[in-house]
């Protein structure tokens, strides 16, 4: 239904974000909630915002969490507007002014493809490298004539403190919550800690800044020009810490990029 607005849905690995876009693809209104609810009442306190929206004409969703996310979010659909349009987006050979350098286009993930077409849209006619900092820590650098040039993929900053606990004895398991409160207000002079806590959780995270930064000192140095550095998701704020280059916060980049795709899937 051309002008309604678009359901945009972000299933990513740990929870779901979703948002209402006009036929602009400005975004009006969003909410997060869980994957699966812990209990009943839990998933009353979490039920989308949706019942308040203006119907939407389509549902737009990149989905990376699997089969049982699908059916609950097509459930959920369901339930509040019966038999509406939707399309699950696959990465394509080209689409929105980004070109896929993947073999086989459809084997890149759906939400890194989406957040590539949001940056670009954000930045345009700039070099980027886009690391997005979930349970997975992805990075993708994206050409200022919109090719994917490759990415890198790695353990998220949460994931790699979990997994040093379930596989080490004498260290351990500390959640993302806890870490947090481990490393507020550290500065580059005292990372270097007294207790195993503290060692574990600033280990990780300058692990992680690690990585980004070599990767951008290689790609500014491939490409001889200066590239910008964009962070997005759940940890971007703790591993913008500990980062000791130029970067630039963006948190909506799928979203958006939904939005984009969702506009020129409707004017076809």
């Amino acid at each position: 239904m051309r002008g309604a607005p678009f359901l945009l849905i972000d299933a990513g690995n740990s929870r779901v974000k979703w948002a209402l876009a006009d036929a602009s693809g400005a975004l009006t209104q969003s909410g997060v909630f869980a994957h699966e609810p812990a209990s009943a009442e839990a998933a009353l306190a979490d039920e989308p915002a949706w019942s308040s929206l203006p119907a939407p004409g389509s549902a737009w969703i990149s989905n990376v969490a699997g089969d049982a996310v699908a059916a609950r979010l097509a459930a959920l659909i369901d339930q509040h507007w019966p038999g509406l349009p939707r399309t699950t987006i696959r990465s394509a050979q080209a689409q929105c002014g980004v070109t896929n350098s993947y073999a086989e286009p459809e084997r890149l993930g759906s939400d890194r493809w989406a957040g590539m077409i949001g940056a670009r849209a954000a930045f345009p006619g700039e070099p980027l490298l886009i690391a997005t900092l979930g349970t997975a820590t992805t990075l993708e650098a994206l050409r200022a004539d919109g090719l994917f040039a490759g990415g890198l993929i790695a353990p998220g900053w949460s994931l790699m403190m979990h997994s040093l606990g379930q596989h080490t004895a004498q260290l351990p398991t500390l959640s993302a919550q806890s870490a947090r409160g481990l490393i507020d207000g550290k500065s580059e002079r005292d990372w270097f800690a007294t207790d195993t806590p503290h060692a574990l959780s600033a280990g990780c995270l300058l692990a992680q800044a690690g990585l980004i930064e070599r990767a951008w000192r290689e790609l500014s140095e491939a490409w001889s020009t200066p590239v910008r550095l964009v962070l997005g998701g759940g940890a971007a704020d703790e591993i913008a810490l500990a980062l000791a280059i130029p970067h630039t916060r963006h948190d909506g980049l799928v979203l958006s990029g939904l939005a984009l795709i969702a506009a020129a899937g409707d004017d076809v």
